[in-house]
């Protein structure tokens, strides 16, 4: 497999350096920097595989910067913070981090979530495994799961790997219909803090990006006092 290289951001040296001399000891290639704005730059320059960021940097915080990044690039992003209300953490992952930590971290935490992170949305997006079928297709609607993409009315849409996840698992259970938390425990994982919140925001958001008219939603529906189900005749499988 092809070197795999990430960005650091965060404002204070010593985590920048820390978090640096660790990532190259699993032999990831690591640039670091200590802004916003040096992340853009950083990522106008290069192509990166993982994306950590500190939430409070100076110039551009870590919000604005995912925010710019999700609107050219699906790149994972690990979001680095320290404030620990779970309101800071849910506006990361619903503007499009993938993931989050809260200062001060466990090294080894930090490495096992870059594996995670990578592993999922890189080995096995290029390494689909043989018994499972590499597409979903519906009438206007395909989701490659080798690629990492979808096509909506035969235009590719760009989605967050979350986005993505969660697009993909309601579309493989069409019609059945799942709460909030059961959307949550099965996209995100029993690692994350149970938010209605974060559901929400991802829907509304996967909504505004395939559905033509968002507030009369075709693919996606609510199912008022319950949750959401997934709404399409199949039309075939890759």
């Amino acid at each position: 497999m092809e070197e795999i290289r990430i960005l650091v951001a965060d404002d204070e040296k010593e985590i920048r350096d820390l978090l640096k001399k660790y990532l190259e000891r699993e032999l990831y290639q690591v640039d670091v920097v200590a802004n916003g704005e040096e992340v853009l730059q950083a990522c106008h320059q290069h192509s990166y595989n993982l994306l950590l960021l500190d939430l409070m940097m100076p110039k551009l915080d870590g919000i604005e910067v995912c925010r710019r990044i999700r609107a050219t690039s699906n790149v994972p992003i690990l979001m680095l913070t320290a404030k620990d209300q779970e309101v800071d953490k849910v506006l990361g992952l619903g503007i499009g981090a993938d993931d989050y930590l809260t200062k001060p971290f466990s090294i080894n935490e930090v490495i096992a979530r870059v594996k995670a992170l990578i592993r999922r949305y890189l080995v096995l997006g290029s390494e689909e495994s043989t018994t499972e079928h590499t597409s979903i297709t519906y009438p206007h609607l395909t989701i490659d799961r080798k690629k990492y993409n979808i096509t909506v009315h035969g235009q590719d849409i760009p989605l967050t790997a979350k986005e993505f996840e969660l697009l993909t698992f309601l579309a493989s259970h069409p019609e059945q219909v799942f709460t909030k938390t059961q959307l949550f425990r099965n996209v995100w994982g029993s690692s994350y803090i149970e938010d209605d919140n974060t559901v929400m925001v991802h829907i509304r958001k996967l909504r505004k990006k395939i559905e033509r008219d968002p507030s009369n939603p075709v693919f996606i529906q609510t199912v008022w006092g319950i949750g959401y189900k997934f709404v399409g005749e199949h039309d075939e499988k890759g």
